[in-house]
């Protein structure tokens, strides 16, 4: 239990020691794009959604979404990757990000068990996992990861640096504001989830490799095993 704290705390609490500080001109820009592009993707993300399952236009939709993250990221500032602490030393972040991944993924599957009980949990969630069902499951795969890295790119990187207090909360309000857009209870409900674990990494690491991961481990995941569990 205790080997469990120590490996939770380093990868969710514990912040190693960095130096990220920004003029107050770069951070007034970083704030100006992130602004506009949060935004500009919650509109994109709710048209997306609304597009027929199946059609060509959500691939296109939702590759326009992924490039608009990502380019407002690389266009706000500087991003860094980030380390947390293992054993006495401090190296990138690449196997706890997937097991906490795996663990969100356990929750809502879990979840799923109870949702199917539930007609109106399970429509919405059915609306969500019908793009899954009727498209092409390798471009999703590939959609779905490209569109992780994009978030968390935007809302760990760009986002999170813009915000000089407490970025942890509002860069996880952000983000289901934007999720929210889509007009889908269920993804808004797991936006909070996701957002508040990925922004304590964030806040731990100093950096988005960790939040990437677990986004993408965590949503790759749900692509592919919710469909069956929620029936």
């Amino acid at each position: 239990m205790s080997t469990v704290r120590t490996w939770l705390q380093r990868a969710l609490w514990d912040v190693v020691p960095r130096d990220h500080r920004e003029s107050p001109a770069a951070l007034r820009r970083r704030q100006a794009v992130t602004i506009g592009v949060v935004f500009l993707g919650a509109v994109v993300l709710g048209l997306s959604l609304r597009i027929e399952p199946g059609s060509d236009l959500f691939y296109l939709a939702t590759s326009a979404l992924a490039l608009i993250w990502a380019g407002g990221a690389f266009l706000s500032g500087p991003l860094h990757l980030g380390r947390i602490a293992w054993r006495d030393e401090l190296r990138r972040p690449v196997v706890t990000p997937v097991l906490l991944g795996l663990a969100i993924v356990g929750v809502f599957v879990l979840g799923g068990l109870v949702i199917r009980e539930i007609p109106y949990l399970q429509r919405e969630v059915s609306a969500v996992l019908s793009y899954a069902n009727q498209g092409s499951v390798p471009i999703l795969v590939v959609i779905t990861a490209v569109n992780g890295v994009a978030e968390e790119l935007f809302f760990r990187g760009a986002a999170y640096a813009a915000i000089p207090h407490r970025p942890v909360v509002w860069t996880t309000i952000a983000y289901v504001i934007a999720t929210a857009a889509t007009g889908n209870v269920m993804l808004a409900f797991a936006a909070i989830l996701l957002g508040v674990v990925v922004g304590l990494e964030r806040r731990a690491s100093g950096g988005i490799l960790a939040p990437i991961l677990t986004h993408c481990t965590w949503s790759l995941s749900m692509l592919l095993i919710l469909p069956p569990v929620i029936g």
